[in-house]
């Protein structure tokens, strides 16, 4: 199987030998890849349309402590925030913890989260737990980049058909990471487009379904919203900023403010409540479907705390964070995405499952997560510092629990 840039480039022979789609080749060429350094793009956000969308709210089904809860977020505290803080709900911003409305998450909450502790801790466990840190810290000296560097060399497994499609081009974010055909998400009745793809890990007989996704374009984020409602998907991932290093990772995808949503094709986007913590922020939508009125509640997690290159110098607030999503997650696959959709993605997906597996006391395998990943969608965890930075989070988990006795 070729990879995207192979395929691009078969393509585009192709394209020149029979002289046609010329528009969409140039148009094509103009993406820039993953790895590539692009020149910063103003950034606007759409002029929202004023409607009357209060009466889309009213559901008989509707229980009193869900209005109640909703109202108490909503228009209650909507007429007393400042614009400051219309802002801060909006884009992303690297800030101190603050609170907005109703709190969604407290500290302590998030510290007990963050000690991953053994369903079972007898002395065999702990025994096992000693054995299995002092395994990955070897692995870490001695293994990791050639443990790396052997998935690298494995070739894709899969076609890239629809995202090479000229109609599809201008989908995506960048022109070599592309998503499987075989495990793409389709969209509607005509299994529209869209970079993403659903990845299943099987870990000790039990699976963990996600969505692997790229950051929304102002082109996609109709689709992706689409997506979510199809899927049931009651989280949202993102592990970028808008903006990094003056780069456009991602495009705004939901409200600036919780006094107006969002207005898309088919359905409007309610920010119903957020809080800024020192790691991520938390927002919570309510999304109304415009041709029924049926309502869907999504939360959305966004860590804000991954620098412009590398990883994270810190664990714990990537731990706490992680252990966060797990905790909300109720329906659907976790929609996870960063910009690409590949490499911090990858990393949310491993450290997910390997916490799980600890909890359960479930043995695991990092080099087999991230083999089973990159099997549903090309590319997943992009860089040795990356994988490394899995094991990094792992070890320090273990070593808490080995520490904890």
């Amino acid at each position: 199987m070729s990879s995207p840039r192979k395929a691009l480039a078969e393509s585009e022979k192709d394209q020149k030998r029979d002289g046609s789609n010329s528009k969409d080749l140039i148009s094509w060429k103009t993406l820039p890849f993953s790895g590539q350094r692009k020149t910063s793009e103003s950034v606007t956000h759409e002029d929202f349309q004023h409607s009357d969308y209060e009466d889309l709210f009213k559901d008989a089904t509707e229980s009193e402590s869900e209005r109640s809860m909703w109202t108490a977020s909503g228009s209650f505290l909507r007429d007393k925030w400042s614009s400051e803080d219309d802002e801060l709900a909006g884009p992303s911003h690297t800030v101190s913890s603050r609170l907005h409305g109703i709190q969604i998450v407290s500290e302590w909450e998030l510290a007990q989260l963050a000690q991953v502790r053994p369903l079972i801790f007898s002395f065999r466990e702990q025994s096992a737990i000693k054995d299995c840190f002092k395994m990955l810290q070897k692995k870490v000296e001695y293994e990791i980049i050639q443990e790396f560097m052997d998935l690298e060399y494995k070739n894709p497994t899969g076609e890239f058909n629809s995202g090479n499609e000229p109609s599809n081009r201008d989908k995506n974010r960048y022109r070599d990471i592309l998503p499987y055909d075989s495990t793409r998400v389709p969209l509607g009745e005509n299994k529209d487009y869209i970079n993403a793809n659903y990845i299943r890990i099987i870990n000790a007989g039990e699976e963990y379904f996600y969505i692997a996704t790229q950051g929304p374009l102002p082109s996609t984020t109709d689709d992706f919203w689409q997506m979510v409602l199809e899927n049931n998907a009651n989280i949202i991932v993102m592990i970028t900023r808008e903006i990094e290093d003056r780069i456009i990772k991602c495009h705004h995808y939901w409200p600036i403010s919780m006094k107006e949503p969002l207005e898309l094709r088919n359905c409007l986007i309610f920010l119903e409540n957020y809080q800024i913590l020192q790691y991520f922020i938390i927002r919570i939508f309510q999304v109304v479907k415009k041709s029924t009125g049926s309502r869907h509640i999504v939360k959305q997690l966004q860590f804000t705390n991954w620098p412009d290159h590398g990883t994270p110098a810190s664990v714990d607030g990537f731990i706490k964070f992680v252990r966060y999503v797990r905790k909300s997650h109720l329906t659907g696959p976790i929609i996870v995405h960063c910009s690409a959709g590949v490499g911090r993605t990858g990393v949310f997906l491993c450290v997910d499952v390997v916490f799980s597996a600890i909890e359960k006391n479930f043995s695991f395998n990092i080099k087999n997560i991230v083999a089973q990943m990159r099997e549903q969608r090309y590319g997943m965890i992009q860089t040795k510092e990356q994988y490394c930075f899995c094991y990094k989070i792992v070890l320090e988990v273990l070593q808490k629990i080995v520490t904890f006795n």
